[in-house]
């Protein structure tokens, strides 16, 4: 059925093509056109109503099948600039970051001392990073200026945001809205009442990478937004508990699965924690649901991540065209923590 009348100058005809600019940019208004030839012959006047709706926020994938409620709102700000001065990760003009392809990748590294203290350092700025981002949540604030604040931070203490063209990731930190379980893309949605945001930091300090996240409500949640992100951080105070010499890797999953089933919640399987040290991700792999198969076992001068991922509903997570953001599969609820950890003599150090 027609939709609409041309747009183009003198033409009264019936309309069902609508310009794809128009459409990018939410433009309903004199959008329309009865022929490719009237939107040809129309374009020079036309597109000037683009210029002016030039910054609109538009959802990019507006035809993909979103499996909840939130949306992506673009444009995306342009990339933060880092100064010259601050040492940067191999991957900062590529996107590529090629020592992840080296064959000892692949290897758990007890790390020297000097190593160890690298890796502390790296991870004390990320802590204090994510502390100032976590101040910063309120309803109203857009992820991108939560963003800004984590660039900002990152650069003043003279560390590199580590996401930061990562895999050609956009942004300096990552932000994951309700549904989203990890990998969100800062952009010009604005939290509301309610909300549950992790923010995921990672910085990069004199050659070494810190790794932590923090879940937060914002505002006044509901019962099982709460209930969730309790749980999400017991989750991972668990088996924080049980890391000592001697245990494997495979063993924090049975911990975390346990409490979270026990709640009524369920563990994502596609993401895991990871080595970090010189590299941003590197073995061990680091499951976090039961009867995993996950290789090694700790030794002291390990560290590693542990950062379950909680679901409200069904473990099973979907991806969205932008390639990074990935959410749950029934459009439920999703929470996560982290930390860096240290395997010590004894023990073990949480250096975030």
């Amino acid at each position: 059925m027609p939709t609409a009348t041309c747009s183009s100058v003198g033409c009264k005809e019936p309309a069902n093509l609508q310009c794809p600019t128009c459409v990018k940019q939410d433009i309903v208004e004199n959008s329309y056109f009865c022929s490719q030839d009237c939107f040809k012959k129309s374009w020079g006047v036309h597109k000037a109503q683009h210029k002016s709706n030039k910054g609109a926020k538009y959802d990019p994938f507006k035809t993909f099948g979103y499996t909840g409620p939130l949306r992506p709102v673009y444009p995306l700000s342009p990339r933060r600039q880092v100064p010259d001065h601050i040492e940067k990760p191999d991957y900062v003009e590529t996107g590529i970051p090629k020592s992840e392809f080296l064959p000892t990748r692949s290897e758990i590294r007890v790390l020297s001392p000097e190593e160890i203290a690298g890796v502390r350092e790296a991870s004390r700025i990320t802590r204090e990073v994510l502390e100032i981002a976590g101040a910063a949540v309120r309803v109203g604030i857009t992820t991108d200026e939560i963003d800004r604040i984590v660039h900002e931070a990152t650069i003043e203490r003279n560390a590199y945001p580590s996401p930061l063209n990562y895999n050609n990731f956009p942004k300096s930190c990552c932000t994951s809205i309700n549904e989203v379980i990890c990998h969100g893309i800062p952009d010009q949605r604005e939290l509301v009442d309610g909300d549950i945001i992790n923010i995921d930091i990672s910085c990069f300090y004199k050659g070494y990478h810190g790794d932590a996240n923090a879940s937060f409500i914002v505002g006044n949640g509901s019962p099982v937004a709460k209930k969730l992100v309790d749980t999400t951080r017991e989750c991972l105070e668990k088996a924080i508990a049980i890391v000592k010499p001697g245990v494997r890797y495979r063993d924090f999953g049975k911990v975390i699965q346990d409490h979270a089933h026990k709640n009524g919640f369920s563990v994502v399987r596609t993401y895991c924690g990871h080595g970090i040290n010189q590299l941003f991700h590197c073995a061990p792999n680091v499951p976090h649901y039961a009867n995993n198969k996950a290789i090694g076992i700790l030794k002291p001068g390990h560290i590693f991540t542990i950062e379950p991922m909680i679901n409200e509903g069904v473990h099973n997570d979907i991806l969205w065209p932008d390639q990074w953001t990935s959410t749950t599969k029934d459009g439920k609820l999703s929470a996560q923590f982290e930390h860096t950890l240290l395997v010590t003599e004894t023990g073990v150090e949480i250096l975030t």
